[in-house]
Order: structure tokens, then C-alpha cells, then sequence
């Protein structure tokens, strides 16, 4: 008899609203305004981040494809955070 059990530890998503920004920039590129700009710095070589409402907090995204298209835009994006940096399981524009 063969039995399999397996157990699965999910962190708990966090769902965060705020600006896709980038690395070089962080919290002063929050914002619509900016998006040009935040494609140039990721296309050289700044990472993508989430400068979040309120504290400003800023979280680079560890998959940045799931963004892309978003520089610059308001979103909520629902993942796993891990001290400064998210895992973004879905975006939502804002």
C-alpha cells in the first residue's frame, strides 16, 4: 500500500496598493507622471519596485514580468511580501 500525504506551507498574500516604480528612482517616481522614465531605468538595468501608499515603503518585485506594461500606474498587487521585497501573485489597476 502506497500512501502520499503532502503538506503545503502558504504564506499568507498580502495585497498592497501603490506605484510601479523602479530601483533608481524608488519613491520619487511614484507616480503617473513617471512612467517614461521608469521604463528607461528598468530597460537599464534598475530593478522594478512598489512604492507603496501612505509609508512609501519600497518593495522590489522579485518577478517583474508580472508588471511589465504597469511602469508608472497605480495598482494593487496581492502576493507573498518578504521583508523589502514582493511576489506578486495578481496586479488590479487602481
Amino acid at each position: 500500500m502506497f500512501m502520499y500525504v503532502g503538506v503545503s506551507f502558504a504564506a499568507d498574500a498580502t495585497t498592497v496598493n501603490g506605484y510601479v516604480s523602479d530601483s533608481k528612482c524608488g519613491a520619487k517616481g511614484a507616480n503617473a507622471k513617471a512612467a517614461e522614465c521608469t521604463k528607461k531605468c528598468i530597460k537599464g538595468g534598475a530593478s522594478m519596485v512598489v512604492v507603496t501608499d501612505g509609508d512609501q515603503k519600497v518593495l522590489t518585485v522579485s518577478n517583474p514580468d508580472v508588471l511589465t506594461g504597469h511602469e508608472g500606474h497605480h495598482v494593487a498587487v496581492t502576493g507573498e511580501v518578504s521583508g523589502d521585497s514582493i511576489h506578486v501573485d495578481t496586479v488590479k489597476m487602481l
